[in-house]
């Protein structure tokens, strides 16, 4: 059977790309950084309350199990021996927050993700301990006070959850994102696993110095976290450890990086002022700021990049962030049933064309970058007997789009300098009436490269690069050319201008909707203090329920 192995040309890199609707594993030719296998799962979200986002660590563990593994029988059917695989790189949603048990390797908890808002309570209390003219959070972390980050989500499983509480006294607790618990669960868990995070995932925690590099002994005395809790920061490209288990035992995990600075070295965007932009249950902009960190005025992130070696320098990034981007897909799929999969609403959409003056917030978590504003909500707006599923479908696709110009105008008066095309990735990116649209509402080129799995790939790119790995070269004239597939802007630039400034007409009409108390206390006359507008809305959105189930237009 060896003999009919195929000469595969250069050493192969795995990724692990764990996503927050799904997990993948991926296996790329390290020197042509050709896709060659890759296995996919999906991953479930749990919503016990209003505002809450939970998801089981066991779970995304094993999903990354199977993906490995059905990945590797890929490769032996295409007759590709799994032992050139020589490293693997972890690319993962960030600030989703884990705590488990160092001595069981059991989690303590759900996985808090990025998306949850129970913190909001905790947000404005700690906010009024921050002095007017010393935002000192901020200006250590690069981020502003909010539900988002991990700090916060931490600080409520210490002050909520028993089990925590106990472990922590105990000296059993172990926290970390998910490329901790990753990581820590592959390289042997409870016998001997490597507790560690590298910098671009520690800088999404609101405890880690920017400048530094290290954790912060004040922020985490202002979170009132434990320091001993918190993983060990290493850099984005170096060996942590090795799989102590299944078809890739004794390969080297040796890149990690969150997935929006990991789609950033995917997009190879190493230069100063380099940026793209990635579709997937958010919207995340990051343009690289060198070596330097840029403070935004208009709403956006400062954040770290990446640092691709111990002894490598830092770069630094400016960030805008959507909470709700593919994740309005998917709440069309599963909460409204419009329709039955994701890639259906790119039919729909065409059958019509046009939103018909329907516009769609999709604020299901607040808002974001670049208002921060954790009283909005979703709003579907510009209703009439005529709108159907078909225009509720194009307004959504729209509403990604919008969102994608609030944080690229952003971006433009930070940098001063507009840019010229946008390069795009992520699984949204297939959808072609969603990249013409993004085309028309930015009014520049949108360039999308003809391979889209750049974040898995910049993972690889990390993980392959590793001292002591040594197969994939990152100097740019080692760099493999890319096949781009480029969308022009298809409207005139007043009609696109039209269409903006309704959305952000829109968008002011979504905030303020949640008051200070919450409908979870059961109190009725809570829904005494929302505006006549919210009963309108729901109206509409039952009726085209309605008529969608009957089987109305």
């Amino acid at each position: 059977m060896a003999a009919a192995k195929k000469a595969v040309l250069g050493p192969l890199v795995g990724a692990v790309d764990q996503g927050t609707s799904s997990t993948r594993f991926l296996v790329f030719n390290s020197k042509t950084a050709e896709l060659l296998s890759h296995h996919q799962v999906e991953i479930k979200q749990e919503f016990p309350r209003e505002g809450w986002v939970e998801q089981d660590p066991k779970e995304i563990l094993q999903s990354v199990y199977e993906c490995i593994e059905k990945t590797c029988e890929k490769l032996g059917q295409l007759n590709i021996d799994i032992s050139n695989i020589k490293a693997i790189g972890v690319s993962n949603q960030r600030e989703t927050t884990v705590v488990w048990d160092k001595l069981t390797g059991e989690p303590l908890y759900n996985a808090v993700v990025w998306l949850d808002l129970r913190t909001q309570s905790t947000v404005e209390n700690l906010s009024k301990r921050i002095p007017g003219n010393n935002n000192f959070v901020k200006s250590k972390t690069g981020l502003p006070l909010s539900t988002y980050f991990s700090a916060v989500k931490l600080r409520w499983l210490l002050d909520n959850v028993k089990k925590v509480q106990k472990a922590v006294e105990e000296n059993r607790a172990l926290f970390g994102t998910i490329d901790s618990w990753l990581i820590w669960s592959l390289t042997g868990g409870v016998n001997g696993g490597v507790h560690c995070t590298d910098v671009t995932n520690a800088s999404r925690t609101m405890l880690f110095n920017i400048h530094s590099l290290e954790w912060d002994k004040e922020l985490c005395e202002f979170f009132g976290i434990p320091m001993e809790i918190l993983p060990n920061v290493r850099s984005s490209s170096e060996i942590y450890g090795l799989m102590k288990a299944g078809a890739l035992e004794g390969v080297p995990i040796s890149g990690c990086l969150g997935d929006q600075s990991a789609a950033l070295v995917g997009q190879m965007c190493f230069q100063d002022g380099q940026a793209k932009n990635t579709y997937g249950t958010g919207c995340f902009l990051l343009c690289n700021t060198g070596h330097k960190c840029v403070f935004s005025e208009h709403g956006l992130l400062t954040t770290v990049a990446y640092k691709l070696g111990r002894d490598k320098p830092v770069y630094y990034a400016l960030e805008g962030s959507v909470a709700i981007a593919g994740a309005v897909i998917r709440w069309l799929r599963d909460n409204l049933g419009i329709i039955k999969s994701s890639e259906e609403i790119e039919k729909l959409a065409k059958e019509v064309g046009t939103s018909y003056g329907c516009y769609f917030v999709p604020a299901f978590s607040g808002l974001y970058a670049p208002y921060w504003e954790p009283s909005a909500r979703g709003i579907i707006c510009g209703l009439t007997q005529f709108t159907n599923k078909c225009h509720i479908a194009f307004a959504a696709l729209e509403a990604v789009c919008f969102q994608t110009r609030e944080i690229l105008d952003a971006m433009n008066r930070d940098c001063g300098i507009p840019l010229s095309h946008l390069q795009v990735d992520g699984g949204m990116t297939s959808n072609k009436i969603l990249m013409q649209l993004q085309a028309d509402i930015l009014y520049i080129p949108v360039v999308k490269p003809s391979m889209p799995e750049t974040t898995a790939l910049g993972a690889a790119m990390a993980a392959g690069a590793a001292e002591g790995v040594g197969v994939w070269s990152l100097e740019p004239e080692d760099l493999s050319a890319v096949t781009m597939e480029r969308f022009e802007p298809q409207i005139n630039e007043e009609e696109s201008e039209i269409r903006y400034s309704t959305w952000k007409k829109a968008v002011m009409k979504s905030i303020g909707w949640v008051t200070t108390q919450s409908p979870e206390s059961g109190d009725p006359s809570i829904f005494c203090s929302l505006p006549l507008g919210f009963f309108i809305v729901s109206s509409m959105v039952m009726l085209i329920g309605a008529r969608y189930i009957s089987g109305l237009p």
